[in-house]
């Protein structure tokens, strides 16, 4: 499974080219904080799979990495999806990098 970290993730958004993110936590999280992107709970997830590109780089956030690194495992398996990158402690890791919203 394809990791990236904070930082790099941040680094990235600024890039000419940005990632497309992807955020599968439930919506108090989201409300609490984000960094922007996609928002599909994971729950539903499988259902709305069709509103993730298959054809850019998309990373998936969740609180600590662990919903994400389920949700790419699911695309994968399921429907062949090979684009898909793992924000590594999802945003606790985001906040301990010390980064704000992009």
């Amino acid at each position: 499974m394809k990791q990236i970290d904070a930082t790099s993730l941040a680094a990235a958004l600024q890039s000419a080219t940005p990632p497309v993110l992807l955020d599968v936590r439930e919506d108090f999280e989201r409300e609490a904080f984000h960094i922007g992107g996609i928002w599909i709970p994971l729950a539903e997830l499988i259902h709305q799979k069709d509103r993730i590109p298959q054809d850019q780089p998309v990373v998936i956030y969740c609180r600590k990495g662990i919903r994400s690194q389920i949700a790419i495992q699911k695309l994968e398996d399921r429907f062949g999806f090979d684009n898909l990158i793992n924000l590594d402690g999802g945003m606790d890791a985001w906040h301990k990098a010390g980064l704000a919203r992009p």
